[in-house]
């Protein structure tokens, strides 16, 4: 697996005192996806996305974004996904990855006329349009009923922190788990990018053939944005739970789209921002 961390020489200040010390920090290095698809003149290739992310997942992440934006709609959409071009001299990681689509997948060029540039904070630009989910068919959860004991809800950021290894070097990283009604981490990442770490929790269910993943949460590590709010929805979970705050466009998403909603999950307390009726009480 790709490192996640580089060790580094840094000066330590406290009060008056200077030490040199080693530490640790996230790696971060630029993903190049690029996707390979039939036409009626034979086959093209084309790159749509550099993502700044913490290398390893990467076929996950690929997947997951792919999915995301509904290039793909189904794990046999694609055909093949590989690593490929030359390794970086100081890391020897391979920073391009190339998505093979099966030979009868269309592909609608309109969705990919501009070059998607994503950065680790903030993700793909500008896309707050509810508008883009109804053009794709993502519809309401309303028929969802999947509930989450308060309890088990509470549980989850813990044993989210417990399995963030790379956090414990670096301190750097945000987290995302997908995680059923037991409580149970079915699938965690980590990334120096928050939707980095989502879309690589949605490539590894996608690939496993487990989205729509209708009975299944979503927490993560930090602020529930409009963008992680549609990944979800997209991936057909019904709870989006958060550490921090979501954004007021989030809310909005939410609440058309019948998702959960929980915001500030921390200790035993919690808010909840829509859906409130997937959420048990009594145990």
């Amino acid at each position: 697996m790709a490192g996640t961390s580089h060790a580094v020489d840094i000066s330590k200040i406290s009060r008056d005192q200077q030490q040199t010390l080693a530490d640790s920090v996230a790696v971060e290095e630029p993903l190049e996806i690029r996707l390979a698809y039939s036409t009626p003149e034979g086959r093209a290739t084309r790159s749509i996305s550099i993502t700044m992310r913490t290398p390893g997942n990467d076929h996950e992440l690929a997947a997951g974004f792919l999915f995301g934006e509904s290039i793909v709609r189904q794990a046999g959409d694609i055909a093949s996904i590989e690593s490929c071009g030359p390794a970086a001299p100081d890391s020897g990681n391979h920073n391009v990855v190339r998505v093979e689509l099966g030979g009868d997948v269309s592909v609608d060029l309109g969705r990919l006329q501009r070059h998607f540039y994503t950065t680790s904070s903030c993700g793909v630009c500008g896309k707050t349009s509810l508008d883009a989910l109804r053009l794709v068919g993502v519809e309401p959860l309303r028929g969802n009923d999947t509930a989450f004991d308060k309890a088990t809800l509470t549980s989850v950021p813990g044993k989210l922190r417990e399995s963030q290894a790379t956090f414990d070097k670096t301190g750097g990283l945000h987290a995302a788990a997908a995680f059923n009604a037991k409580g149970d981490l079915i699938v965690t990442m980590e990334d120096v990018g928050r939707h980095n770490a989502v879309d690589k929790v949605a490539g590894s269910l996608l690939l496993g053939n487990q989205l729509p993943a209708s009975g299944l949460g979503l927490i993560v590590s930090g602020r529930a944005s409009f963008e992680l709010m549609q990944k979800a929805l997209v991936a057909g979970m019904p709870l989006l739970a958060a550490v921090s705050a979501p954004s007021s466009l989030a809310v909005q998403l939410a609440r058309e789209f019948d998702v959960t909603l929980v915001g500030f999950l921390r200790g035993d307390t919690f808010n909840i921002y829509s859906g409130k009726q997937r959420i048990r009480h009594d145990n």
